[in-house]
């Protein structure tokens, strides 16, 4: 790969819109939901799949019902996305605003970070 192709790819990456939203984790046996923000769903949703099948998620309690029920007992999904134009800009505020109010519309849903 010569400099020229290296520097197309490099921006084609920064000018890239993933997909940003509320992600969620839902136990299918307890109907529990952990919900998180995220800036990029797909890379997010892959990563938490990738610590608890590891055994080292933060989230304790999350990480024990994985333990119990395994991977075929959850759904992971993306509840809400995020309309946006600039993704350079910081849109922390507008996904938490959503995250929130997934959380109000679940009462068994809790923050997947704390």
């Amino acid at each position: 790969m010569d400099k020229a192709q290296k520097k197309a790819m490099v921006a084609e990456w920064k000018l890239r819109r993933p997909e940003m939203g509320v992600i969620s984790i839902r136990c299918k046996e307890t109907g529990q939901s952990f919900l998180g923000i995220s800036k990029d769903t797909k890379a997010d949703l892959n990563s938490t799949r990738a610590k608890l099948a590891s055994g080292y998620h933060p989230n304790r309690q999350l990480m024990d019902l994985w333990t119990r029920y395994g991977e075929e007992g959850f759904v992971c999904s993306v509840l809400r996305t995020l309309d946006y134009e600039d993704p350079a800009a910081d849109h922390t505020a507008e996904l938490e605003k959503l995250r929130d109010q997934c959380l109000a519309g679940d009462e068994k849903a809790v923050k997947l970070w704390k």
